[in-house]
């Protein structure tokens, strides 16, 4: 040991040599453990992007109302908050169910309630079902009782979107698109204002077959949906700040439908 030690002391070239071996085993071992560092921050470093994009969501033009007042030759201009978003994380997910629900680790504690809207970064997601301090549980679009008002975003018409058992849980089905409207292969669906859940604009799925059934004024459509439910791991509840006094005002209007 000593011999070797004096050998690498006093030659330029041993010294070297050992030198680089050595760099190159302990950047080899910096690397392993940098690695295991990443793996085990990985779950924390996710749940900081999610909160991140749910703030960033908060800032959409989307997300805001305009109370733009003109009076005379005077204009009042003021954009107020109309959907907020909470980031949650999915911990329990179905999808070869004829009725399929998530489950989110947060719940009334973080301010969710039922029968708000959830989504993916990707598209549409479900509307919470019932919650609890920590929990909350999510009837998924793959539902046979879901229905999304949707529209093909580069035109005003509009139909509903459902799921029927037997469709992939990739696909849904459009329905009511009167047949005379004009569309191809690709054409991309997002959500329509008619939804209290979802705000306008999001993301639903590309067209992928359609069908007019003879003697019907509408096409049947098959639609490839953009959120893929076998792996969402992620997700942002909405809450619809005028969802309630929309409902109050629509609820005043079937009491006196019921009542004529």
């Amino acid at each position: 040991v000593v011999c070797f030690l004096l050998m690498v002391k006093n030659n330029n070239y041993q010294n070297a040599s050992v030198l680089n071996s050595t760099n190159k085993i302990v950047a080899r071992v910096y690397s392993g453990v940098s690695s295991v560092t990443r793996y085990i921050y990985l779950t924390e470093n996710n749940e900081q992007l999610a909160g991140e994009n749910a703030r960033l969501r908060a800032m959409l033009p989307s997300s805001y109302y305009d109370t733009t007042v003109s009076r005379g030759q005077k204009q009042d201009t003021l954009l107020n908050l109309q959907y907020s978003f909470i980031d949650a994380r999915v911990i329990n997910n179905s999808t070869n169910r004829r009725n399929n629900y998530l489950t989110l680790a947060k719940g009334s504690d973080a301010g969710i309630k039922s029968e708000m809207g959830v989504i993916s970064a990707n598209g549409i997601v479900g509307i919470v079902k019932d919650v609890s301090p920590h929990y909350c549980t999510v009837k998924s679009f793959l539902h046979t009782e879901s229905k999304v008002s949707v529209r093909f975003k580069n035109n005003t018409y509009n139909g509903s979107m459902i799921w029927e058992s037997e469709n992939s849980p990739l696909e849904g089905t459009v329905i009511d698109i009167p047949r005379h409207v004009l569309f191809k292969t690709g054409d991309t669906l997002v959500t329509t204002t008619f939804s209290p859940y979802f705000p306008e604009g999001i993301m639903v799925g590309t067209v992928k077959t359609s069908t007019v059934t003879p003697g019907s004024n509408s096409f049947t459509i098959t639609v490839n949906l953009s959120t893929n439910f076998n792996n969402v791991s992620h997700v942002y509840v909405i809450n619809n700040l005028l969802k309630g006094e929309r409902k109050k005002l629509e609820d005043k209007l079937t009491d006196a439908a019921g009542n004529n």
